[in-house]
């Protein structure tokens, strides 16, 4: 698993792993906890790219969220 130290969120960080470009688990650490937890469930199985494509740029606070912070990580695997 790798982490992604969250900026600017109640999330602290973002632990993942990508295989073969799918996102195979995610667990977000903070935050709202029934938002982190779907966010997470709803992204394993998808593709790297489908998911920075349909989370990147929400906001929450701060110009990020969760799942734009999940984005961020994600494009720096590329």
């Amino acid at each position: 698993m790798k982490t992604f130290k969250t900026t600017g969120t109640c999330s602290r960080a973002i632990n993942y792993e990508v295989a073969d470009g799918v996102v195979t688990k995610c667990e977000i650490v903070g935050g709202c906890p029934g938002n982190t937890q779907g966010v997470a469930k709803l992204v394993v199985g998808r593709k790297v790219d489908d998911v920075i494509a349909l989370l990147k740029g929400i906001q929450c606070r701060n110009g990020t969220s969760c799942p734009d912070q999940l984005a961020r990580a994600l494009e720096a695997e590329r």
